[in-house]
Order: C-alpha cells, then structure tokens, then sequence
C-alpha cells in the first residue's frame, strides 16, 4: 500500500482520497464523479476508480473522465465485486482519509467539509450519514420511497434519519486510513453488507462509527423490476451469512423479512389446503391459511397509499409491486444466505477464478 501523504502540502486540512468500485454503471457514474470534483473542501483531494469488467461503455466513459481531469486515476478491477474493487481502490490511493463512493450517489457540495468536521470532533475512525434517495420514474420514485419508508428497509438510521452519535453502521462512510489499514480493509469474502461487517471490525478494534444526519447523500435506484429484485436476493443472502456467522443483539430485525415469507407461503400453501377440503366435501378449516396472504396484501396497499400518496397514482401502483419485490427477495435471499448458500457461492466463484485480492484480517 502506498504512504499516507499526510505531510504532501502545508495545509491545515488533510487530504481526502475517494475510492468507487464501478461496474456496468454507464448511467450514473458521470454524475457521480462531478459531485466530487464539486466539493467545497478546502484541502487537497484525489479520486480513484476500480472499474470492473464492464460492457455498457462505463470503461470508456471513466477513461474519458481521467483524461478529464489528472486527480482522476482508473485501475482495473478484474474481479469486478465491490469489496475487491474498493481495496483496490485504497491500495492505490493516498491520502490519509478515506470517502467510499458508490456509483449510484451524488455527494452535496458540503459532504467531505461536513464529515472531516464531525471525524475531527468526534475521534471517530467512520464517519457516515443518511441514503436519500430519488428517483426519477415513477418506478424509481417508488423505489425511493421504499428505501426511506419502515415498511420497505425497516427503519434504520441510515435509511430515515436519527440522532448523531455512536452506530452500528453508517452509509458509505469517510474513514481513516490507519484504522482501515489496522482492521485489514474490506474482507473480498463478503459481496454485500461488506461495509456493516468492516464497521463491526473497526469496533472491535476499539474504533468508532459516527452516524451523523447532516450528511445526505442522493442515491438513484435500480431503474427495473429485475434490477431490484437481483440486488435485494443478493442482499438479503449476505445479511443471512453474516447474521449467522455474527450474530447481535440487533440481528433479530433482520428475521422479519423471511418470517414473512414463510408466514405468506405457508398460509397459502394451507388455503389451497382447504380449497380442495372444499372440493372433496370436508370441513375447509384450512381457508383461514389465506388469513396471512391477505392480511399481508392490506398491508402493502396502505403502505403504498401512505407512502406515495404525493407521488401520484403511477407512483403508488408501482409500490404495489416495488414492496413484495423487496421484502420477498430479501426475505428468500436471508433464508438460502443463514444456510450458507451465500459462502459457497462465493468459494465457487473464487475457484473459477474469482477475486484474489486483500482479504480481511479474521
């Protein structure tokens, strides 16, 4: 890993190095980068980007981005993960604060300002704040809402808001570098929820993690169905995997999603039971088994009114679907991810040659 230039200029204010895994995210990236090289922070700043094996033209695009501008650097990332690509990211880089970036965000003019003062105030070794976000279609603007709402994401911090003080866990997250160094980085094992399993090392290590609502940062959705429903399995079989393997006091949240599951197709499952008690001649004592499926359906139907009732009714007809896609692929992926399924997928992938980059520290 390269040295801190902690003594590069003379500067009161340290220097600051973003770092963004990229991967088949031609739509947003552009954006992205901008609102770095938009910041307010007075001191001096260098941007870095792992870009994995992408087909969509992000390559060409970041390309074109670092010929741009020479604070830009591209490294390859061929492993193409997030994990993989944000060490990477951190190895190349320099400075001895870290901002993860993500593809799909846009940082407010003040996010670093905000968060080296909250770092600088607080001793803390990870600053972070509140996904906001937005959407632009109404299917987006559903999946926005979802993301912001109790129903959808449960209702942690990072998603609606609360206090400042000490967290679990935090969105993105501006880091220093020792600690990062001291911790072994982002473990290539975890393909999601990589960030809440780095940040349960930083405290094990005596570290600190500093939620704070004053950073914002817009998040743009997946722009399909599929594209949602994808990201959420994939979630929700990593949360099963590190809920299983670390479990919390605040793990138990995390059941709720595939105890619904189960209750809904199990309820089912019995409802059909007792149509064919009906159809024999039987007692159908089985119906009430649909009980859960429609008590479940009541609720996603006031949900999305509640919710997107300022939407408009595209809007709230597509929450209709965005929240069963949401709490159903988290929920399937949880299961199959508390089975192991998620670590032998990702020692599948690493025999056919997956990432063999830095790995965490046990």
């Amino acid at each position: 890993m390269a040295n801190d230039r902690t003594g590069a200029d003379d500067r009161s204010v340290p220097g600051v190095s973003y770092v963004m895994p990229v991967l088949n995210d031609v739509t947003h990236v552009r954006a992205a980068v901008h609102s770095l090289l938009a910041q307010d922070y007075e001191g001096p700043f260098e941007v870095t980007i792992a870009v994995g094996p992408s087909i969509d033209g992000t390559n060409e695009l970041v390309e074109e981005l670092a010929k741009a501008d020479r604070r830009i650097r591209v490294i390859e990332n061929r492993a193409g993960t997030t994990p993989a690509g944000l060490n990477l990211a951190i190895s190349a880089s320099t400075y001895p604060i870290v901002v993860r970036v993500d593809a799909h965000s846009e940082l407010p003019s003040d996010y670093v300002s905000a968060a080296v003062e909250a770092m600088l105030r607080t001793g803390a070794d990870n600053v972070g704040g509140i996904m906001d976000a937005q959407g632009r279609t109404s299917f987006e603007k559903a999946v926005a809402r979802a993301y912001g709402s109790r129903v959808g994401l449960g209702g942690t911090p990072h998603h609606v808001g609360g206090s400042e003080g000490p967290a679990d866990t935090v969105y993105l997250g501006v880091f220093r570098r020792e600690m990062l160094r001291r911790v072994g980085m982002f473990d290539e094992r975890v393909k999601r929820g990589q960030d809440w399993e780095l940040n349960r090392r930083i405290k094990q290590a005596g570290g600190l993690v500093w939620f704070t609502p004053a950073l914002r940062v817009v998040y743009r959705p997946r722009r399909t169905i599929g594209a949602l429903a994808r990201q959420f399995f994939s979630t929700g079989l990593w949360r099963g995997e590190l809920s299983r393997s670390f479990p919390t006091r605040g793990t138990l949240r995390y059941f709720v999603p595939p105890v619904l599951v189960l209750g809904v197709t199990i309820g089912t499952l019995l409802g059909i039971g007792g149509l064919v008690q009906s159809a024999v001649g039987a007692a159908p004592w089985l119906l009430i088994g649909f009980a859960a499926p429609v008590l479940y359906a009541l609720i996603v139907v006031l949900a999305s009114i509640i919710v997107t009732g300022r939407d408009g009714l595209k809007t709230s007809l597509w929450m209709l679907v965005v929240l069963p896609c949401i709490h159903f692929c988290w929920g399937v992926g949880f299961i199959l991810g508390y089975l192991t399924l998620a670590r032998s997928i990702s020692a599948l992938k690493n025999q056919r040659g997956g990432p063999t980059g830095v790995r965490a520290a046990p």
